[in-house]
């Protein structure tokens, strides 16, 4: 049975970086019972910067993830939180990053960084799992059918997808599967694998890839449709970007 991984592409292609960092900076906060027992982690996907209180704190973190231009961290809420007493798995995350921050060893920053990474990745989890009931793309990649589309899309941008090849993916009707998309997703597919594209492209762009193969890469006929595709979503033309 084929397996359709969908967050692997979102952080391939969104680099996931986290830090230790002051109260004022964080946006990824663990917190502990009185007892000093894991409790709970909540991660603000905009803004930064956590409430004082009574409840102790085990770790505190700055989350990188590429802000708006990662759609899965738009189409988050701006606060995610889970509970750890329900995770024996997370619980022992969080008691390694526990175990380091007391210990203080060499290369403790980086063990904390790969494992809030870990802790990132299964909060991501659980908020694709849970869906969403608003339209976008959380609520797409919680459908095990529209997921399988989504998911394609994400890790074969420049194929010549149609609406026909998607619908035989998730295994649904030609009709259902676009009245299903635009519902649940919020935008019909062709144009949420344009959104796509363009959001690659303007990676590649700002690492110095030239236009005309960024244009081709992404399944743009013309470098020159490509421009004014770019800049409606982006609000500046590729080569003003590249020069940049």
């Amino acid at each position: 049975m084929e397996r359709y991984d969908r967050l692997t592409t979102l952080i391939d292609r969104f680099k996931l970086a986290v830090r230790p960092a002051a109260p004022e900076d964080a946006n990824l906060v663990v917190y502990t019972a009185p007892a000093g027992t894991p409790d709970r982690a909540c991660f603000k996907t905009r803004g930064t910067g956590f409430p004082s209180g009574d409840i102790p704190v085990l770790f505190r973190a700055q989350v990188d993830w590429s802000g708006p231009q990662n759609p899965l961290l738009t189409a988050l809420p701006e606060t995610v939180e889970i509970d750890l007493r329900s995770s024996p798995d997370s619980i022992g995350l969080v008691r390694m990053m526990q175990s380091e921050i007391i210990g203080q060893r060499c290369g403790v920053d980086s063990v904390l960084s790969r494992l809030g990474e870990v802790l990132i990745v299964r909060m991501m989890r659980v908020q694709i799992e849970a869906g969403c009931a608003q339209p976008g793309l959380l609520a797409g990649l919680a459908d095990p059918r529209l997921s399988r589309a989504i998911v394609a899309m994400h890790d074969c941008p420049g194929q010549p997808w149609r609406n026909e090849d998607l619908a035989k993916l998730a295994g649904m009707s030609l009709s259902r599967f676009a009245e299903t998309f635009l519902f649940e997703v919020g935008e019909p597919p062709a144009s949420y694998l344009r959104r796509w594209r363009l959001t690659l492209a303007r990676q590649d762009i700002a690492k110095g890839h030239r236009v005309d193969l960024v244009a081709r890469r992404y399944g743009f006929s013309s470098p020159e449709g490509f421009s004014r595709a770019f800049r409606k979503q982006h609000g500046e033309t590729p080569i003003a970007l590249r020069r940049a």
